[in-house]
């Protein structure tokens, strides 16, 4: 074989399998992309029941989670509140940045319902994942978030 006829060969050898491997990770990123939509909420307090289930997102402890995308501004005072009568609750608060302000796991009254208070540091969106503990499930839940006002 003679050796400019080899190396056209590799070239067009070459080329094909790149841009499978462009069209592949292309369609890739785009289906990611539709997979994962948080639920846009409204500023202010917001209350509203829903349901986790195994078509949520996977926790990779067993259990599953539901992103919720709120926008707050710096100095907003926040307080999360989620209950579920079908599994032990986790409540995260996500930074914009994707890192965790706070997260809380058994509110103060006792049982596995979740409650959290934050200050925000900075103006974004945020995400609040709602999330089953372990293995734990499944089910309807109740999520609450409200904008707390000072006193004047």
């Amino acid at each position: 074989m003679n050796k400019a006829f080899a190396a056209d060969l590799r070239k067009l050898i070459i080329v094909p399998a790149t841009l499978l491997a462009i069209g592949i990770s292309t369609r890739t990123a785009f289906a990611q992309n539709k997979l994962y939509s948080p639920i846009p909420l409204t500023t202010g307090s917001t209350e509203l029941s829903d349901t986790l289930s195994d078509k949520d997102i996977p926790t990779g402890q067993g259990g599953f989670a539901r992103d919720y995308a709120v926008k707050l501004n710096k100095g907003d005072n926040l307080a999360v509140d989620l209950s579920s009568d079908n599994f032990d609750s986790i409540i995260t608060l996500l930074a914009p940045d994707g890192s965790t302000i706070a997260e809380n796991d058994d509110g103060p009254d006792g049982t596995s319902n979740s409650l959290l208070f934050t200050r925000i540091n900075e103006t974004g969106t945020y995400i609040i994942r709602v999330r089953s503990f372990g293995e734990t499930g499944v089910g309807a839940f109740k999520l609450k978030v409200t904008k707390l006002q000072p006193i004047k």
